[in-house]
């Protein structure tokens, strides 16, 4: 999944993407260096940013979408959890709603994604993005976050969305400490239990920087180094910055891991 952020103010790409050309050769180049999916947002929801309006948000991400509509071969995602935004994003040509608050920051969202049939991921966050780092703390991250999930996929299940249309991301840096989200990734298979694709989106995020012990560091490689570990792990979508690294870096992984025992 290639991230694609149309805003003004998100962590890592905020503003390079602001002008419609840009964005549309930038998600086609994406394309290119082998993403599945292109996952456009035009709200920043890193830690302490602002909401945005949901006439701007429609503003930075229908221009793009529209744009991109019959030069895509691959699905568009819509990065809101804002009803209205994602009506208007499926309506406009995306196929599936990425909702970091797991489908219940907006009541209407759930009645959005079952009469639309789009696909579907639904986010663990601990707060909002204005309190989630606020000393998040749990008893067991990984069993907490586990619950929570599980019991978002019963009632998105309910609601009339099939489970193969739901994905489910634990929600890496989202009220989550440097060591919550290393024990979290570390546990990427527990998640893969729950019997739907698990999503992990952790590129470029502050506990890279802290890990590798240089917080200005480029990001990119400590991203790819997580990347490959997931995959590993079982993650089915692994959502990046960088879509040519992973893509020639996972080609390579796959091509000369050792085999299992037994195999020929």
């Amino acid at each position: 999944m290639g991230i694609l952020n149309v805003t003004p103010d998100s962590f890592s790409d905020g503003g390079r993407h602001n002008e419609l050309q840009r964005a549309i050769e930038v998600a086609l180049q994406m394309q290119d260096d082998g993403a599945d999916i292109i996952d456009i947002g035009g709200e920043s929801t890193r830690p302490y940013s602002d909401p945005v309006a949901t006439d701007d948000e429609l503003g930075r991400v229908l221009p793009v979408i529209e744009g991109l509509s019959g030069k895509l071969t691959i699905p568009i995602s819509i990065d809101t959890s804002k009803a209205a935004v994602a009506k208007a994003a499926l309506k406009a040509g995306a196929e599936i709603i990425n909702d970091v608050t797991g489908l219940e920051g907006d009541p209407e969202m759930l009645d959005v994604a079952v009469s639309s049939g789009a696909g579907v991921c639904a986010m663990h966050m601990k707060g909002t993005p204005q309190t989630m780092q606020n000393d998040p703390c749990y008893e067991n991250v990984v069993e907490e976050i586990y619950d929570y999930l599980w019991q978002r996929l019963q009632v998105i299940e309910a609601a009339g969305i099939a489970r193969d249309r739901i994905c489910l991301d634990p929600g890496i840096g989202f009220g989550k400490t440097h060591a919550h989200n290393l024990t979290l990734l570390q546990h990427t298979a527990r998640f893969c239990d729950l019997g739907v694709p698990i999503l992990i989106g952790h590129s470029r995020k502050g506990f890279v920087g802290k890990a590798i012990g240089d917080k200005a560091a480029d990001r990119d490689a400590g991203t790819l180094g997580v990347s490959l570990a997931v995959a590993t792990m079982g993650a089915d979508v692994i959502r990046v910055h960088n879509v040519r690294m992973t893509a020639d870096a996972l080609k390579l992984f796959n091509a000369v891991r050792p085999l299992h025992a037994g195999d020929a």
